[in-house]
Protein backbone atom coordinates (compact mmCIF):
# COMPACT_ATOMS: atom_id res chain seq x y z
CA UNK A 1 0.00 0.00 0.00
CA UNK A 2 1.23 3.63 -0.82
CA UNK A 3 2.44 5.24 2.37
CA UNK A 4 0.60 8.31 2.02
CA UNK A 5 -2.80 5.98 1.20
CA UNK A 6 -1.51 4.65 4.56
CA UNK A 7 -1.03 7.36 6.43
CA UNK A 8 -4.51 9.06 5.17
CA UNK A 9 -6.15 5.90 6.47
CA UNK A 10 -4.92 5.88 9.82
CA UNK A 11 -5.57 9.12 10.13
CA UNK A 12 -9.36 9.42 9.36
CA UNK A 13 -9.02 5.84 12.23
CA UNK A 14 -8.40 8.30 14.48
CA UNK A 15 -10.48 10.77 13.88
CA UNK A 16 -13.59 8.59 13.60
CA UNK A 17 -13.47 4.94 14.77
CA UNK A 18 -14.05 4.42 18.57
CA UNK A 19 -12.53 1.05 19.15
CA UNK A 20 -13.53 -1.73 21.84
CA UNK A 21 -11.40 -2.77 24.94
CA UNK A 22 -9.11 0.51 23.76
CA UNK A 23 -8.22 3.55 25.90
CA UNK A 24 -8.89 6.30 22.71
CA UNK A 25 -6.67 8.80 24.47
CA UNK A 26 -3.78 6.89 23.90
CA UNK A 27 -5.12 5.30 20.98
CA UNK A 28 -5.02 9.20 19.43
CA UNK A 29 -1.99 10.18 20.65
CA UNK A 30 -0.10 7.06 19.74
CA UNK A 31 2.45 7.47 16.71
CA UNK A 32 0.58 8.56 13.08
CA UNK A 33 2.48 5.51 11.17
CA UNK A 34 0.83 3.18 13.77
CA UNK A 35 -1.76 1.20 14.51
CA UNK A 36 -1.14 -1.45 12.06
CA UNK A 37 -3.52 -1.87 8.99
CA UNK A 38 -4.68 -5.64 8.40
CA UNK A 39 -4.53 -6.07 4.58
CA UNK A 40 -4.93 -9.66 4.15
CA UNK A 41 -4.73 -13.34 5.75
CA UNK A 42 -3.67 -16.46 4.58
CA UNK A 43 -3.32 -19.86 6.55
CA UNK A 44 -1.79 -18.90 10.14
CA UNK A 45 -0.31 -15.50 9.03
CA UNK A 46 -1.69 -11.77 8.60
CA UNK A 47 -0.12 -8.92 6.29
CA UNK A 48 0.09 -5.54 7.20
CA UNK A 49 -0.58 -2.78 4.57
CA UNK A 50 3.01 -2.56 4.10
CA UNK A 51 3.17 -6.70 3.46
CA UNK A 52 4.78 -7.81 6.72
CA UNK A 53 3.92 -10.73 7.65
CA UNK A 54 2.43 -11.92 11.63
CA UNK A 55 1.51 -14.92 13.19
CA UNK A 56 -2.20 -14.91 14.44
CA UNK A 57 -1.70 -15.63 17.72
CA UNK A 58 -4.78 -14.82 19.34
CA UNK A 59 -6.63 -16.25 16.17
CA UNK A 60 -8.08 -13.02 15.63
CA UNK A 61 -9.82 -12.53 19.11
CA UNK A 62 -9.98 -16.56 19.52
CA UNK A 63 -12.40 -17.27 16.45
CA UNK A 64 -9.86 -18.48 13.80
CA UNK A 65 -9.56 -21.67 13.70
CA UNK A 66 -8.50 -23.13 10.70
CA UNK A 67 -6.56 -20.38 9.58
CA UNK A 68 -7.47 -17.34 7.08
CA UNK A 69 -8.66 -17.99 3.71
CA UNK A 70 -9.49 -21.59 4.20
CA UNK A 71 -10.79 -22.69 0.83
CA UNK A 72 -14.03 -24.56 2.01
CA UNK A 73 -15.33 -22.14 3.83
CA UNK A 74 -14.80 -19.52 1.29
CA UNK A 75 -16.62 -21.54 -0.93
CA UNK A 76 -19.61 -22.56 1.08
CA UNK A 77 -19.83 -18.61 1.48
CA UNK A 78 -19.22 -18.06 -2.31
CA UNK A 79 -22.01 -20.51 -2.69
CA UNK A 80 -24.85 -19.48 -0.71
CA UNK A 81 -24.54 -15.94 -1.64
CA UNK A 82 -25.29 -17.50 -4.78
CA UNK A 83 -28.40 -18.23 -3.37
CA UNK A 84 -29.26 -15.74 -0.89
CA UNK A 85 -27.63 -14.30 1.58
CA UNK A 86 -30.72 -13.15 4.15
CA UNK A 87 -33.81 -13.96 5.00
CA UNK A 88 -35.80 -13.46 8.59
CA UNK A 89 -36.19 -16.69 10.83
CA UNK A 90 -39.06 -15.18 12.31
CA UNK A 91 -41.96 -17.08 10.56
CA UNK A 92 -39.57 -19.12 7.59
CA UNK A 93 -36.60 -21.60 8.23
CA UNK A 94 -33.90 -22.13 5.72
CA UNK A 95 -32.45 -25.27 4.72
CA UNK A 96 -28.65 -24.34 6.10
CA UNK A 97 -29.85 -23.76 9.63
CA UNK A 98 -31.90 -26.61 9.70
CA UNK A 99 -28.91 -28.79 8.77
CA UNK A 100 -26.47 -27.03 10.64
CA UNK A 101 -28.69 -27.76 14.11
CA UNK A 102 -29.14 -31.11 13.40
CA UNK A 103 -24.93 -31.02 13.58
CA UNK A 104 -24.49 -29.39 16.41
CA UNK A 105 -26.82 -31.39 18.88
CA UNK A 106 -25.47 -34.64 17.53
CA UNK A 107 -22.06 -33.40 18.29
CA UNK A 108 -23.03 -31.55 21.97
CA UNK A 109 -24.16 -33.86 25.03
CA UNK A 110 -27.02 -35.86 24.75
CA UNK A 111 -29.53 -34.63 26.37
CA UNK A 112 -29.64 -31.59 24.14
CA UNK A 113 -32.30 -31.29 22.18
CA UNK A 114 -33.13 -27.74 20.63
CA UNK A 115 -30.99 -24.93 19.09
CA UNK A 116 -31.95 -21.41 19.33
CA UNK A 117 -29.87 -18.96 17.05
CA UNK A 118 -28.22 -16.07 17.45
CA UNK A 119 -25.49 -13.61 16.83
CA UNK A 120 -22.39 -13.22 19.42
CA UNK A 121 -21.30 -14.53 22.15
CA UNK A 122 -22.97 -12.23 24.74
CA UNK A 123 -26.69 -13.35 23.01
CA UNK A 124 -26.18 -16.55 23.32
CA UNK A 125 -25.57 -16.01 26.90
CA UNK A 126 -28.09 -13.32 27.54
CA UNK A 127 -30.59 -16.10 26.18
CA UNK A 128 -29.77 -18.95 28.21
CA UNK A 129 -30.46 -16.88 31.39
CA UNK A 130 -33.75 -15.17 29.97
CA UNK A 131 -34.83 -18.72 29.20
CA UNK A 132 -34.07 -20.18 32.39
CA UNK A 133 -35.91 -17.47 33.96
CA UNK A 134 -38.96 -17.95 32.14
CA UNK A 135 -38.71 -21.56 31.99
CA UNK A 136 -39.06 -21.57 36.18
CA UNK A 137 -41.92 -18.87 36.22
CA UNK A 138 -43.49 -20.88 33.62
CA UNK A 139 -43.21 -24.51 34.90
CA UNK A 140 -43.35 -23.67 38.60
CA UNK A 141 -46.19 -21.67 39.30
CA UNK A 142 -45.28 -18.99 42.30
CA UNK A 143 -41.59 -19.95 41.46
CA UNK A 144 -39.14 -17.18 43.33
CA UNK A 145 -35.99 -18.39 41.46
CA UNK A 146 -35.07 -14.52 40.19
CA UNK A 147 -31.45 -15.03 40.81
CA UNK A 148 -28.29 -16.51 39.47
CA UNK A 149 -25.33 -18.27 40.77
CA UNK A 150 -21.57 -17.07 39.02
CA UNK A 151 -18.31 -17.06 39.56
CA UNK A 152 -15.45 -14.79 40.58
CA UNK A 153 -13.81 -13.50 38.53
CA UNK A 154 -16.58 -14.81 35.43
CA UNK A 155 -16.71 -13.20 31.72
CA UNK A 156 -19.76 -13.94 30.18
CA UNK A 157 -20.20 -10.92 27.24
CA UNK A 158 -21.20 -7.67 27.58
CA UNK A 159 -24.99 -6.98 27.41
CA UNK A 160 -26.38 -6.09 30.45
CA UNK A 161 -27.65 -9.71 31.58
CA UNK A 162 -24.57 -11.78 30.94
CA UNK A 163 -22.66 -8.61 32.61
CA UNK A 164 -24.58 -9.39 35.19
CA UNK A 165 -23.61 -12.32 35.69
CA UNK A 166 -20.15 -11.38 34.88
CA UNK A 167 -17.08 -11.53 37.72
CA UNK A 168 -14.47 -8.71 36.40
CA UNK A 169 -14.71 -5.78 38.03
CA UNK A 170 -12.30 -4.22 35.52
CA UNK A 171 -14.81 -4.63 32.70
CA UNK A 172 -18.00 -4.50 35.04
CA UNK A 173 -18.63 -2.34 38.51
CA UNK A 174 -19.17 0.95 36.52
CA UNK A 175 -22.43 -0.50 35.61
CA UNK A 176 -23.43 -2.39 38.98
CA UNK A 177 -26.60 -0.16 39.40
CA UNK A 178 -28.11 -1.29 36.30
CA UNK A 179 -27.14 -5.07 36.90
CA UNK A 180 -29.67 -7.92 38.36
CA UNK A 181 -28.81 -9.08 41.59
CA UNK A 182 -26.72 -12.27 41.53
CA UNK A 183 -24.61 -14.71 43.62
CA UNK A 184 -21.16 -14.36 43.19
CA UNK A 185 -18.52 -17.43 44.56
CA UNK A 186 -14.75 -17.96 44.16
CA UNK A 187 -13.36 -19.27 41.07
CA UNK A 188 -10.43 -22.09 41.12
CA UNK A 189 -8.05 -19.55 41.09
CA UNK A 190 -5.20 -21.67 42.26
CA UNK A 191 -2.03 -19.68 41.63
CA UNK A 192 -3.87 -16.47 44.03
CA UNK A 193 -6.34 -18.51 45.84
CA UNK A 194 -7.14 -16.83 48.79
CA UNK A 195 -7.42 -19.57 51.59
CA UNK A 196 -4.17 -21.04 49.81
CA UNK A 197 -2.37 -17.74 50.58
CA UNK A 198 -2.79 -18.51 54.43
CA UNK A 199 -1.19 -22.14 53.88
CA UNK A 200 1.80 -23.56 51.99
CA UNK A 201 1.64 -25.41 48.99
CA UNK A 202 1.90 -25.67 45.14
CA UNK A 203 0.20 -24.02 42.64
CA UNK A 204 0.05 -26.88 39.36
CA UNK A 205 -3.26 -28.43 39.30
CA UNK A 206 -1.14 -31.13 37.17
CA UNK A 207 -4.26 -33.32 36.31
CA UNK A 208 -5.41 -34.94 39.52
CA UNK A 209 -8.96 -34.84 41.12
CA UNK A 210 -9.88 -31.93 42.63
CA UNK A 211 -9.95 -33.02 46.24
CA UNK A 212 -6.25 -34.14 45.98
CA UNK A 213 -5.21 -30.91 44.37
CA UNK A 214 -6.89 -29.04 47.21
CA UNK A 215 -5.19 -31.53 49.82
CA UNK A 216 -1.87 -30.65 48.10
CA UNK A 217 -2.15 -26.80 47.60
CA UNK A 218 -3.18 -26.80 51.79
CA UNK A 219 -6.88 -25.88 51.62
CA UNK A 220 -10.10 -27.34 51.62
CA UNK A 221 -11.68 -26.66 48.52
CA UNK A 222 -13.22 -23.68 49.94
CA UNK A 223 -14.24 -22.28 45.99
CA UNK A 224 -16.56 -25.25 45.46
CA UNK A 225 -18.16 -25.37 49.37
CA UNK A 226 -18.34 -21.37 49.16
CA UNK A 227 -20.97 -22.64 45.70
CA UNK A 228 -22.56 -25.61 47.96
CA UNK A 229 -23.34 -23.28 50.59
CA UNK A 230 -24.91 -20.67 48.53
CA UNK A 231 -26.79 -23.29 46.30
CA UNK A 232 -28.04 -25.04 50.07
CA UNK A 233 -29.08 -21.54 51.94
CA UNK A 234 -30.80 -20.25 49.26
CA UNK A 235 -32.85 -23.71 47.39
CA UNK A 236 -35.74 -22.26 45.61
CA UNK A 237 -34.51 -19.17 44.54
CA UNK A 238 -31.54 -19.83 42.30
CA UNK A 239 -32.58 -20.23 38.21
CA UNK A 240 -29.26 -20.85 37.28
CA UNK A 241 -25.73 -21.61 37.38
CA UNK A 242 -23.36 -20.19 34.76
CA UNK A 243 -19.83 -21.53 34.46
CA UNK A 244 -17.07 -21.25 31.60
CA UNK A 245 -16.19 -24.55 31.54
CA UNK A 246 -12.38 -25.91 32.41
CA UNK A 247 -11.30 -22.44 31.45
CA UNK A 248 -12.14 -18.48 32.51
CA UNK A 249 -10.70 -16.87 29.64
CA UNK A 250 -11.01 -12.90 29.50
CA UNK A 251 -10.09 -13.43 33.50
CA UNK A 252 -6.40 -14.70 31.87
CA UNK A 253 -7.03 -18.45 30.77
CA UNK A 254 -7.73 -19.43 34.63
CA UNK A 255 -7.80 -23.44 34.13
CA UNK A 256 -9.96 -25.29 36.78
CA UNK A 257 -8.54 -28.26 38.29
CA UNK A 258 -9.56 -31.36 37.74
CA UNK A 259 -13.39 -32.69 38.37
CA UNK A 260 -14.26 -29.12 39.69
CA UNK A 261 -16.66 -28.77 36.96
CA UNK A 262 -18.16 -32.36 36.89
CA UNK A 263 -18.37 -31.20 41.22
CA UNK A 264 -20.17 -28.33 39.93
CA UNK A 265 -22.70 -29.94 37.74
CA UNK A 266 -23.32 -32.74 41.10
CA UNK A 267 -24.33 -29.51 43.29
CA UNK A 268 -26.95 -27.95 40.65
CA UNK A 269 -28.74 -31.50 40.34
CA UNK A 270 -28.69 -31.73 43.87
CA UNK A 271 -30.13 -28.61 44.83
CA UNK A 272 -32.24 -28.68 41.64
CA UNK A 273 -30.45 -25.37 39.82
CA UNK A 274 -30.27 -25.72 36.29
CA UNK A 275 -26.59 -25.40 34.74
CA UNK A 276 -25.76 -22.78 32.00
CA UNK A 277 -22.15 -24.00 30.36
CA UNK A 278 -20.90 -21.27 28.34
CA UNK A 279 -18.67 -22.55 25.66
CA UNK A 280 -18.64 -19.41 23.48
CA UNK A 281 -14.54 -19.29 24.22
CA UNK A 282 -13.91 -23.35 24.84
CA UNK A 283 -16.03 -24.60 22.15
CA UNK A 284 -15.07 -26.11 19.04
CA UNK A 285 -11.91 -27.90 19.82
CA UNK A 286 -9.91 -25.47 21.73
CA UNK A 287 -9.32 -27.36 24.43
CA UNK A 288 -8.76 -30.49 22.79
CA UNK A 289 -12.51 -31.62 22.66
CA UNK A 290 -15.10 -30.25 20.65
CA UNK A 291 -16.24 -29.30 23.87
CA UNK A 292 -14.95 -28.75 27.03
CA UNK A 293 -17.91 -30.20 28.91
CA UNK A 294 -17.19 -33.42 27.64
CA UNK A 295 -13.42 -33.81 29.29
CA UNK A 296 -15.70 -34.56 32.55
CA UNK A 297 -18.76 -35.80 31.22
CA UNK A 298 -20.61 -33.03 31.85
CA UNK A 299 -23.97 -32.32 30.64
CA UNK A 300 -25.45 -28.86 30.85
CA UNK A 301 -29.03 -27.50 30.37
CA UNK A 302 -27.75 -25.08 28.42
CA UNK A 303 -24.90 -24.40 26.38
CA UNK A 304 -23.68 -21.36 24.82
CA UNK A 305 -21.78 -21.26 21.46
CA UNK A 306 -20.43 -18.77 19.59
CA UNK A 307 -16.50 -17.34 18.34
CA UNK A 308 -15.04 -20.34 16.44
CA UNK A 309 -18.63 -21.40 15.49
CA UNK A 310 -18.07 -20.46 11.74
CA UNK A 311 -14.37 -20.83 11.82
CA UNK A 312 -13.76 -17.09 12.37
CA UNK A 313 -15.52 -15.87 9.16
CA UNK A 314 -19.26 -14.20 10.56
CA UNK A 315 -21.13 -13.63 13.48
CA UNK A 316 -22.87 -16.47 14.63
CA UNK A 317 -24.14 -17.97 17.98
CA UNK A 318 -26.22 -21.04 19.49
CA UNK A 319 -27.82 -21.81 22.09
CA UNK A 320 -28.31 -25.36 23.10
CA UNK A 321 -31.13 -26.40 25.34
CA UNK A 322 -32.87 -29.70 26.26
CA UNK A 323 -36.13 -31.00 25.61
CA UNK A 324 -38.02 -30.27 29.04
CA UNK A 325 -36.96 -26.57 29.02
CA UNK A 326 -38.18 -25.86 25.46
CA UNK A 327 -41.42 -27.95 26.31
CA UNK A 328 -42.77 -25.00 29.16
CA UNK A 329 -42.43 -22.67 26.61
CA UNK A 330 -45.54 -24.23 24.57
CA UNK A 331 -49.06 -23.88 25.11
CA UNK A 332 -51.96 -21.91 23.55
CA UNK A 333 -51.39 -18.24 21.33
CA UNK A 334 -53.46 -16.34 24.30
CA UNK A 335 -51.38 -17.79 27.17
CA UNK A 336 -48.33 -15.81 25.88
CA UNK A 337 -45.35 -18.37 26.57
CA UNK A 338 -43.96 -17.83 23.79
CA UNK A 339 -39.97 -16.94 24.25
CA UNK A 340 -40.70 -13.58 22.74
CA UNK A 341 -36.47 -12.40 21.69
CA UNK A 342 -35.08 -12.76 18.95
CA UNK A 343 -32.38 -10.52 16.29
CA UNK A 344 -32.95 -9.61 12.95
CA UNK A 345 -29.66 -11.78 11.72
CA UNK A 346 -31.26 -14.84 13.13
CA UNK A 347 -29.83 -17.87 11.96
CA UNK A 348 -28.00 -16.07 8.92
CA UNK A 349 -27.89 -18.23 5.93
CA UNK A 350 -24.21 -16.78 4.92
CA UNK A 351 -23.35 -17.55 8.75
CA UNK A 352 -25.17 -21.17 9.28
CA UNK A 353 -23.31 -22.16 5.40
CA UNK A 354 -19.96 -21.06 7.03
CA UNK A 355 -20.80 -23.14 10.11
CA UNK A 356 -21.42 -25.85 8.18
CA UNK A 357 -18.25 -25.75 5.91
CA UNK A 358 -16.27 -25.35 9.64
CA UNK A 359 -17.92 -28.85 11.08
CA UNK A 360 -17.22 -30.60 7.54
CA UNK A 361 -13.52 -29.50 7.80
CA UNK A 362 -13.63 -30.94 11.20
CA UNK A 363 -14.63 -34.26 10.07
CA UNK A 364 -12.59 -34.34 6.65
CA UNK A 365 -8.90 -33.00 8.25
CA UNK A 366 -9.28 -35.14 11.65
CA UNK A 367 -9.01 -31.92 13.41
CA UNK A 368 -9.44 -33.35 16.90
CA UNK A 369 -7.35 -36.43 16.43
CA UNK A 370 -4.49 -34.10 15.42
CA UNK A 371 -4.65 -31.96 17.96
CA UNK A 372 -2.80 -34.13 21.11
CA UNK A 373 0.70 -33.62 19.74
CA UNK A 374 0.45 -30.07 18.90
CA UNK A 375 -1.20 -29.44 22.61
CA UNK A 376 2.07 -31.45 24.26
CA UNK A 377 4.47 -29.02 21.99
CA UNK A 378 2.88 -25.70 23.41
CA UNK A 379 3.20 -27.19 26.53
CA UNK A 380 6.79 -27.77 26.21
CA UNK A 381 7.96 -25.37 24.52
CA UNK A 382 5.82 -22.69 26.98
CA UNK A 383 7.75 -24.70 29.88
CA UNK A 384 11.00 -23.19 29.13
CA UNK A 385 9.60 -19.81 29.97
CA UNK A 386 9.32 -20.69 33.69
CA UNK A 387 12.85 -19.97 33.64
CA UNK A 388 12.37 -16.28 32.74
CA UNK A 389 12.54 -14.47 36.54
CA UNK A 390 9.22 -12.99 35.80
CA UNK A 391 7.05 -15.32 34.59
CA UNK A 392 4.89 -16.56 37.74
CA UNK A 393 3.00 -19.08 36.58
CA UNK A 394 1.67 -20.44 32.86
CA UNK A 395 -1.97 -22.24 32.56
CA UNK A 396 -2.72 -24.06 29.57
CA UNK A 397 -5.82 -26.67 28.20
CA UNK A 398 -5.47 -27.41 24.97
CA UNK A 399 -4.15 -24.89 22.97
CA UNK A 400 -5.39 -22.41 25.14
CA UNK A 401 -3.15 -20.64 27.44
CA UNK A 402 -1.74 -17.85 29.39
CA UNK A 403 1.48 -16.56 30.65
CA UNK A 404 1.13 -14.61 33.84
CA UNK A 405 3.47 -12.06 34.44
CA UNK A 406 4.88 -10.73 37.90
CA UNK A 407 7.42 -8.36 39.29
CA UNK A 408 8.32 -10.91 41.88
CA UNK A 409 8.10 -14.56 41.17
CA UNK A 410 8.75 -15.47 44.86
CA UNK A 411 6.24 -13.43 46.51
CA UNK A 412 3.95 -13.47 43.31
CA UNK A 413 3.58 -9.60 43.33
CA UNK A 414 2.03 -8.57 40.13
CA UNK A 415 3.19 -5.75 38.03
CA UNK A 416 0.78 -2.54 38.96
CA UNK A 417 -1.73 -1.24 35.78
CA UNK A 418 0.49 1.74 34.99
CA UNK A 419 3.27 -0.62 34.12
CA UNK A 420 1.28 -2.02 31.38
CA UNK A 421 3.61 -5.21 31.40
CA UNK A 422 1.24 -7.16 29.18
CA UNK A 423 0.67 -5.00 26.27
CA UNK A 424 4.88 -4.21 26.61
CA UNK A 425 4.98 -8.06 25.86
CA UNK A 426 2.54 -8.17 22.98
CA UNK A 427 4.06 -4.80 21.07
CA UNK A 428 7.63 -6.13 22.03
CA UNK A 429 6.41 -9.26 19.51
CA UNK A 430 5.05 -7.69 17.33
CA UNK A 431 8.17 -6.49 15.32
CA UNK A 432 9.42 -10.05 15.16
CA UNK A 433 6.71 -11.48 13.59
CA UNK A 434 3.69 -12.21 16.30
CA UNK A 435 0.37 -10.52 16.88
CA UNK A 436 -1.01 -11.60 20.55
CA UNK A 437 -3.19 -9.42 22.78
CA UNK A 438 -2.50 -9.11 26.84
CA UNK A 439 -5.42 -9.97 29.72
CA UNK A 440 -3.71 -7.49 31.82
CA UNK A 441 -0.73 -8.96 33.26
CA UNK A 442 -1.09 -12.00 31.18
CA UNK A 443 -0.19 -12.69 27.87
CA UNK A 444 -2.61 -15.29 25.98
CA UNK A 445 -1.57 -17.64 23.46
CA UNK A 446 -4.40 -19.53 21.17
CA UNK A 447 -3.16 -19.80 18.03
CA UNK A 448 -5.56 -21.44 14.93
CA UNK A 449 -6.13 -25.22 15.50
CA UNK A 450 -4.12 -25.43 12.04
CA UNK A 451 -0.86 -24.39 13.30
CA UNK A 452 1.87 -26.33 12.85
CA UNK A 453 4.89 -27.80 15.56
CA UNK A 454 7.15 -25.39 13.81
CA UNK A 455 4.72 -22.56 14.56
CA UNK A 456 4.54 -23.03 18.01
CA UNK A 457 8.05 -22.89 18.62
CA UNK A 458 8.46 -19.36 16.57
CA UNK A 459 5.95 -18.21 18.76
CA UNK A 460 7.52 -19.85 21.66
CA UNK A 461 10.80 -18.27 20.93
CA UNK A 462 9.66 -14.39 19.95
CA UNK A 463 8.14 -14.62 23.67
CA UNK A 464 11.69 -15.55 25.02
CA UNK A 465 13.12 -12.43 23.77
CA UNK A 466 10.06 -10.26 23.87
CA UNK A 467 9.43 -10.88 27.67
CA UNK A 468 12.55 -9.85 29.21
CA UNK A 469 13.09 -7.07 26.83
CA UNK A 470 9.55 -5.58 27.63
CA UNK A 471 10.20 -5.57 31.93
CA UNK A 472 13.85 -3.76 31.41
CA UNK A 473 11.63 -1.37 29.58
Amino acid sequence: MDNRRKIDLIAADKTTIWHPFTQMAEWAADDPSRPLIIAAGKGVYLYDADGKKYIDGVSSLWVTLHGHRKKKIDDAIKRQVGRISHSTFLGLTHEPAIRLAGELLALAPGNLRRVFYSDNGSTAVEIALKMAYQYWKQSVPGSKRNTFLSLENAYHGDTIGSVSVGGMDLFHAKFRSLLFKTCHVPSPYCYRCSARARRVGGSRAGGIPFQRHCRRLGCRGECLAAAEKILKGRRGEIAAAVVEPLVQGAAGMLTMPHGYLAAFEKLCRKHDVLLICDEVATGFGRTGKMFAVEHEGVKPDFLCLSKGITGGYLPLAATLTTEKVYRAFLGRHEEFKTFFHGHTYTANPLGCAAALANLRIFADEKVLKKLPRKIDHLTAELSTLLSLPHVGEIRQRGLMAGIELVKDAKTREPFAAQDKIGARVCAACRPRGLILRPLGNVVVVLPPLSITEREITTIVRILRTAIPEAVRG
